[in-house]
């Protein structure tokens, strides 16, 4: 809490409009268009609605494929299952766990429909290449900027520096309470940036009405007239989510002053080959989403995360792999995809919440450099 949650949660009690769609729905939506320029922004009850929102709106086909990397949150691949899409799974990077560029235009056949780049840790995936391929084959681009609020593209060939979540058609952020701002607890973001979809999005967003149409005075009546399903938050969570974003600035100042200092600290370390720190190319910038290590293997991972809880500090490893998970593995077409599995073997995360301290953040690189001299 940063602000003034409580009270604004309060004051949409008091104004009697629970229900959504309401004056701080429509600020937060506002804040999201004027300050990074996204075409058209719907609150939702989720991330994972937002991504629902968007795999409805790609209109898939019984099988049509959808290309997505395997190193992900589930929301990211269950989001075009429900669909009837098939998912094919990409690979990681070497250098960090963002989609392998590379290998994609290998993945694509006739029946692909889809990209979903995910931008993991908040960290930009190459847009340009990614937005190359998809043109040259007719695809749709859905970011999953899950991660990525407050994140930047620096493009190779305009050189222009874009928000995350503005470059693809579609977009999906979460306001979960693990990310940097969150709607008291649960929340997301539907962003349009291809007008083809705005008056469909609304639909879809309202149970598969035009009531937004009828609200605004374009139409008379309201009634049903697509699929969709209940994915506008209520205005208390829109309060709660307005609160922060009136102290994002701030929010992002402490976090960036606390990945620092986890960097300069841990670098000398990384320099010496004990761990591989988060990586940053030159077209992304950094929102101080998550700061974690990759170990060199399974079994110094676990041997630091259990030296770790002994001083009472919690590191979490993050993603197992999706292609190989109970659900899919037998739906995989068999394809190996070594990065993917290296990173869910030997990524480990560090603490990053707003309420941590420097002297906190200090005293955890104080004990991973006790465990390395202890190795030495």
């Amino acid at each position: 809490m940063t602000g003034k949650e409580a009270h604004y949660m309060y004051k949409a009690v008091m104004d009697e409009h629970l229900s959504g769609n309401g004056p701080f729905t429509k600020q937060c939506q506002h804040f999201f268009e004027d300050r990074y320029g996204f075409k058209k922004c719907l609150l939702t009850t989720s991330g994972t609605d937002a991504l629902e929102m968007c795999a409805m709106l790609c209109d898939l086909k019984q099988g049509e494929e959808v290309i997505i990397p395997s190193y992900t949150f589930v929301s990211t691949a269950l989001a075009f299952l429900r669909e009837g899409a098939k998912v094919v799974f990409a690979d990681s990077m070497k250098r960090n766990p963002n989609i392998d560029v590379e290998l994609l235009e290998s993945l694509i056949t006739p029946r692909t429909k889809v990209i979903v780049p995910v931008h993991y840790a908040g960290v930009a995936c190459d847009m340009d290449a990614i937005m190359d391929i998809a043109n040259r084959h007719n695809l749709l681009v859905v970011e999953d900027a899950a991660q990525a609020i407050d994140s930047y593209y620096t493009s190779h060939t305009t050189h222009q520096t874009l928000p995350l979540g503005s470059i693809g058609h579609l977009a999906a952020f979460s306001f979960h309470e693990t990310k940097n701002i969150t709607a008291g607890g649960e929340g997301g973001l539907l962003v349009v940036n291809d007008e083809r979809f705005i008056r469909r999005a609304e639909i879809i967003w309202e149970k598969g009405t035009n009531r937004a149409e009828f609200f605004r005075g374009a139409v008379n009546k309201y009634g049903w007239v697509d699929m969709g399903s209940s994915f506008l938050p209520a205005e208390i969570n829109a309060a709660f989510l307005w609160a922060q974003l009136e102290n994002l600035d701030e929010i992002q100042s402490k976090r960036k002053q606390l990945w620092d200092t986890y960097f300069n600290h841990l670098k000398p370390f990384a320099d010496k080959g004990c761990f591989q720190l988060p990586d940053l190319p030159e077209y992304a910038s950094n929102n101080a989403h998550m700061f974690y290590l990759v170990l060199p293997d399974l079994e110094k991972r676990t041997t630091l995360i259990k030296f770790l809880k002994e001083h009472d500090i919690q590191s979490v490893f993050h993603y197992l792999s999706l292609h190989s998970s109970a659900y899919y593995e037998d739906k995989h077409d068999g394809r190996q995809l070594p990065e993917c599995e290296r990173y869910a073997d030997t990524l480990m995360r560090l603490p990053m919440f707003y309420d941590l301290e420097t002297e906190e953040v200090e005293k955890v690189c104080g004990v991973i450099k006790e465990f390395v001299a202890n190795r030495e």
